[in-house]
């Protein structure tokens, strides 16, 4: 069926009108906004409606004069509304059959929409069904929506007539995605972004086709201001925070400051980079503004249970629980505070419960797999992670995940292959990085071993962990110099930022400082070490006896020397510059009280 005429001018008015990326008209925004959540809401859209719903609110009120007129009907919509009006109610039920049968042999655009939309959504409750049946989540993979080839077929004659709408499009675009035809859905979704720019879930099943920036430049996508929202959720999946920040601080400054999708995003933003303090402050933020909103508070709980704080876990997981318990969000923040508490059994089971609510919901996957970690049981672990990944391969938890479970395996080559991968997702995380030199160390591959550590202490070392590593590797080779230049490192890290840190390691340190020193003939700074580590335990006795021998030979006349070089240059072949360090003198320890 071809559009009617008025239809046709609807649909070209709406493109046009989304045309041009600047915002300097928000009142016409707000309109198309408007415009477009009818439009998406009459079709059974419900995610895209409320997206623009909920932009449209963060805009002012329209006078009575400028509120978008009510959508023109063509003579198929006349046509078909007694059908669409009952099929619509069923829909709206949930009984997606019966909404299919009363639309059979519609012709308007709208009424084709809902009848196609119908059968793909009743293929996928029946393969839901299916799946939360199953015993095991090996079988999950075998449960296939029935529905998607017919409508693949039937799809694809419209769309070589080019008879669909953006909505009909977008649709096709969803089906094709289901039966893995990735490049062939990608084309689609441009397609439909460039026929109805204002339909947002277009633009977001593009953000979860592309798999990194290279692709994103070869699209030709429409030059309209929804394609900077576009930009800004695509640069905050791919890891390019700065880029993503810098996109919603624009969006903010153009006019959309009370826009809570706006703020969640950017407190997700904050949670991948990992500031934690700045992510905590928003979420809490934007729960003063919506307090009511499940969306994103699993992300929330995350930075909760890494903070490990307890009280606020509970209360948001009680708070969640009376507003909607059957939320897989709600079970995720509930899965999070059983883990928080060491109660790993009754945490799995939370997740189970979340992805039985929604089997292709990432975060459920990632933490059932941590779980499964916590209770040694890595078949499962490794099944998870790897479901996790089938549902989106840009997800660096669930490859670090692999590769820590393959490791307690004592398998190193999968190791280094997930460890990897999930370097490749994040590039700057020293935590990758540490694992992959780990990696490397036990396939005996010291040089690039070496380099890993490096890279993760100019990255900017999260755990204090890389140089340690490095020195030891040092010390394994003998390189008593580099060695002990990376533990006077370690031990400046250490107290300049002022936290309470494991005794065991800066133990270490100071005794191989101590040992050093003491070979180099440098007795004031052997004995200095040595003093700092009376003060451990496990080294309390090592450091008496090296003051002792200290004492001996200095009273035997023995002198300091000084014709030997101290280790303060960084080894040449790991500086980034090679150009060595400015000399500094050998460790001033007053200051330094552990």
């Amino acid at each position: 069926a071809v559009i009617g005429r008025a239809g046709a001018m609807a649909a070209a008015a709406m493109v046009a009108a989304a045309g041009g990326s600047d915002f300097s008209d928000l009142r016409e925004i707000k309109k198309q906004l408007l415009s477009v959540a009818e439009r998406s809401r009459e079709r059974g859209l419900q995610h895209s409606g409320k997206w623009a719903a909920e932009l449209a609110f963060a805009l002012d009120p329209l006078p009575l004069s400028e509120l978008p007129p009510p959508p023109v009907l063509t003579e198929e919509d006349a046509r078909d509304l007694d059908a669409y009006t009952l099929a619509k109610s069923y829909f709206d039920l949930k009984e997606y059959d019966r909404a299919a049968y009363f639309l059979q042999g519609c012709k308007s655009q709208k009424a084709y929409f809902l009848y196609m939309y119908s059968r793909y959504l009743s293929g996928e409750k029946k393969k839901d069904d299916e799946t939360v049946d199953s015993l095991g989540p090996l079988e999950k993979g075998q449960v296939k929506n029935e529905a998607l080839r017919e409508l693949r077929v039937e799809l694809s004659k419209k769309h070589k007539a080019q008879e669909l709408d953006g909505f009909g499009l977008y649709l096709y675009g969803v089906v094709l995605r289901k039966l893995d035809l990735v490049k062939e859905a990608i084309d689609v979704f441009v397609e439909a972004a460039h026929v109805l720019p204002l339909h947002w879930g277009a633009w977001l099943e593009l953000c979860n086709l592309i798999t990194d920036k290279e692709m994103l430049k070869f699209l030709s996508l429409p030059d309209t201001w929804m394609k900077e929202f576009f930009l800004a959720h695509i640069y905050t999946e791919l890891q390019l925070i700065e880029e993503a920040l810098q996109k919603y601080q624009s969006l903010i400054d153009a006019g959309f400051s009370k826009s809570t999708y706006i703020i969640s995003q950017i407190a997700v933003a904050y949670h991948n980079i990992r500031d934690i303090d700045k992510a905590l402050s928003i979420f809490n933020e934007l729960r003063k503004q919506d307090p009511y909103r499940i969306e994103n508070m699993d992300t929330f709980s995350n930075l909760l249970y890494v903070r490990g704080m307890k009280p606020e876990l509970s209360y948001l997981a009680h708070n969640l629980c009376e507003i909607d318990k059957y939320r897989v969000e709600t079970c995720c923040v509930i899965g999070n505070y059983y883990s928080l508490r060491s109660q790993h059994e009754k945490a799995a089971l939370y997740f189970q419960r979340a992805l039985k609510l929604n089997p292709r919901y990432l975060g459920a996957w990632t933490l059932m797999g941590h779980e499964y970690m916590e209770m040694k049981n890595t078949s499962a672990a490794i099944q998870a992670y790897r479901h996790a990944i089938e549902v989106n391969k840009r997800d660096y938890r669930a490859w670090y995940g692999l590769g820590q479970t393959y490791e307690i395996l004592k398998m190193p080559f999968y190791c280094l292959y997930y460890y990897r991968r999930a370097h490749q997702l994040r590039p700057n995380d020293s935590r990758m990085l540490v694992a992959l030199g780990e990696c490397y160390e036990k396939l005996n591959q010291l040089v690039e071993a070496k380099k890993c550590y490096w890279r993760a202490y100019a990255v900017g070392d999260v755990e204090k962990m890389a140089l340690v590593k490095l020195a030891k590797l040092h010390e394994q080779l003998n390189e008593s110099e580099q060695a002990a230049q990376c533990y006077i490192k370690y031990i400046h890290d250490i107290y300049s930022c002022g936290e309470v840190v494991e005794h065991l390691e800066v133990s270490t340190a100071f005794r191989y400082l101590a040992q050093y020193y003491f070979k180099c003939k440098l007795w004031d700074e052997a004995s200095a070490c040595a003093q700092k580590c009376c003060a451990f335990n496990d080294t309390r006795e090592e450091g008496k006896a090296l003051l002792r021998q200290i004492l001996q030979l200095r009273n035997q006349g023995e002198t300091s020397s000084t014709d030997v070089a101290a280790p303060f240059f960084l080894p040449a072949s790991l500086s980034a510059n090679n150009t060595p360090t400015r000399r500094v003198s050998p460790l001033n320890l007053s200051s330094v009280t552990p």
